[in-house]
């Protein structure tokens, strides 16, 4: 199976995000997923010639998980947001756990500017712990270090530079601002109620 790259023009005229910068985004998205597949190719030849104890092959393996994480983390981003945003709704499923784990939506927003404010590069993500039924905003260091094990991103913020810098500058706080402001609740609720 070859993955493909999806089409996410319809994110053109965001509000508050630039098509330039979706433009050089994409580009990137488009590496992960060429990434992800020369490394699975590569993989393959490796386990078919039986080098599967070679360090080439470790450093692969190694290298594919950032790959496929990143394909799939940027996916995730650009398909939680939308021009026409939603809000969610304070009687859904979601909206009702999110009033119980963080006391009020308005509780939970602060709690995922915070953990987006810090320092460093990564990803927050909104997940829920698929055994428990707990959610939880959370930092991802790079695209692979920091997933909760068992858990379903709900909602994904990129926080690379690439995400904000062509239009915010150094201003994270601005770009995370934006990024609220074109949340698709209705995608978010969708994943949650899976």
């Amino acid at each position: 199976m070859r993955y493909e790259v999806k089409n996410y023009e319809i994110l053109f005229g965001l509000p508050g995000f630039s098509d330039d910068l979706f433009k050089d985004h994409f580009v990137l998205y488009q590496g992960y997923v060429s990434n992800t597949n020369k490394l699975k190719d590569q993989l393959t030849v490796y386990r078919n010639e039986g080098m599967t104890n070679s360090s080439e092959y470790a450093e692969i393996k190694r290298r594919f998980g950032w790959e496929y994480n990143g394909m799939r983390l940027h996916e995730l981003y650009f398909e939680n947001l939308a021009s026409n945003s939603s809000i969610i709704s304070a009687g859904s499923e979601l909206g009702k756990k999110i009033d119980e784990v963080f006391g009020s939506f308005e509780n939970w927003q602060k709690d995922l500017e915070a953990t987006a404010a810090m320092r460093g590069i990564g990803w927050v993500v909104f997940c829920r712990d698929n055994n428990t039924g707990d959610i939880f905003n959370v930092w991802v260091n790079e695209h692979d270090v920091g997933h909760l094990v068992g858990t379903t991103p709900l909602l994904v913020v990129d926080l690379f530079e690439h995400a904000y810098l062509r239009d915010y500058r150094i201003k994270k706080a601005d770009y995370i601002n934006s990024f609220l402001r074109v949340i698709n609740w209705v995608e978010v609720e969708k994943r949650y109620n899976k």
